[in-house]
């Protein structure tokens, strides 16, 4: 495995900007994933780095090694698409042996069969190894998918949205198995989403990327509790973070030339005795706890809530905000 390191690149298509100034650092042995909406620059960043796409300017190196002038083969990395890309026509054994049996690679026999049995074995797949691709499940073309790319133990993995077209119940176990082989590994992993469940279960670091710029990076916990302005502040957290002006529910506790308050549900505290200055327009019941749709004035905010706490559409509760976040005209953090 290897560190790789982005510095000041760009990359345009005609007179959109895909990806500006990019700066980011991914050590030996991390898993970063990259978070953001259609069009933010995470795919395009993936294909620099492999080198499906040329960077106008900036450097690209992996483990100290520039590669800005290398072919694609020669970058050694592995790249996990959003669809499974198998041979239709192979076996899964034949699948995840092919990338084995290029002239670059010069493996013997043996070594092939052990390398494709325990990568089989690690992605659970082993028990499949003489069906064709075509008779799998989705969940399984995924496993071989990912295989393929683990059994050449590149210099580091590359996976694009690898499980969004996946029902959620599967999603969640192989992000959890994906994990799982990341750290036995200590593979280097750079991951692309749009799903901040994803990121934040699956992450050693979060980059945000917004309009082709990585906004911020960090911990999920950074990232989450300390976000360096509004749009990261909506990246993170479910149900989405509250944003509302600062004289909805004043606390005494603003910055001077604070015009938003940012409230995720462990901001807000609920009285159902003494004044109060809110109303409950919505209750959506989810078993272990309920989302409150709540009306201050002309605004709307949803917060989580005790199952059992009594209340129901149009009683009257009171409102208060407990350290929550604070932003200025220009949607930059205020502390």
């Amino acid at each position: 495995m290897a560190e790789v390191v982005l510095k000041s690149v760009n990359k345009s298509f005609g007179e959109t900007d895909a990806v500006s100034d990019l700066d980011m650092v991914i050590a030996d042995g991390e898993c970063v994933v990259l978070l953001g909406p259609t069009g933010a620059g995470k795919t395009t960043t993936l294909r620099l780095i492999a080198g499906l796409e040329r960077a106008d300017s900036g450097r690209i190196s992996i483990g100290g090694q520039d590669v800005m002038g290398e072919a694609p083969a020669g970058r050694d990395v592995a790249f996990v698409f959003q669809q499974y890309s198998l041979y239709p026509h192979l076996s899964v054994y034949e699948n995840l042996a092919f990338p084995l049996r290029s002239p670059a690679r010069r493996l013997g026999k043996d070594e092939i069969d052990r390398r494709v049995r325990e990568v089989a074995r690690m992605v659970r797949i082993d028990h499949k190894l003489d069906n064709r691709s075509t008779r799998l499940s989705g969940g399984e073309m995924q496993r071989v998918a990912i295989g393929r790319a683990l059994v050449r133990r590149p210099a580091i993995f590359l996976m694009d949205e690898p499980l969004s077209s996946l029902d959620a119940k599967l999603r969640a176990e192989l992000r959890l198995e994906l994990k799982r082989i990341q750290k036995e590994l200590g593979a280097t992993l750079l991951y692309v989403t749009h799903d901040q469940i994803e990121a934040m279960t699956m992450a050693d670091r979060i980059g945000i990327l917004a309009g082709g710029r990585l906004v911020q990076i960090g911990t999920p916990r950074e990232v989450y509790s300390n976000p360096a302005n509004t749009h990261v502040a909506a990246r993170l957290g479910q149900p989405h973070i509250n944003l509302f002006p600062v004289e909805v529910l004043p606390d005494g506790k603003a910055p001077v030339g604070a015009r938003t308050v940012g409230a995720r549900t462990e901001h807000l505290e609920i009285s159902l005795s003494g004044k109060a200055n809110a109303s409950i327009d919505w209750v959506e019941h989810l078993g272990d706890q309920n989302h409150l749709h709540i009306r201050v004035g002309d605004h709307k905010l949803v917060t989580l809530a005790n199952p059992y706490i009594p209340v129901k559409p149009g009683d009257k509760i009171g409102l208060t905000l407990k350290n929550p976040l604070y932003f200025g005209a220009d949607g930059n953090r205020m502390y």
